[in-house]
């Protein structure tokens, strides 16, 4: 996992190597789930379906 705090985007490297980008994503978002306890967790409650995305490969 990786953020760009001047374009927003925070970036998902999923164990199945595929990498995705989601856009406009707060940095204090960010920081929450860098916080979390389930990274996971905190994607799919927090992340997923709340912020449009891009697959990269």
């Amino acid at each position: 996992m990786s953020y760009n705090p001047s374009t927003q985007r925070l970036r998902i490297v999923y164990v199945s190597g595929l990498v995705y980008d989601y856009k406009k994503v707060p940095q204090e978002e960010y920081e929450a789930m860098k916080a979390a306890f389930s990274k996971g967790t905190y994607l799919n409650q927090h992340i997923k379906g709340h912020y449009d995305f891009e697959k990269l490969s």
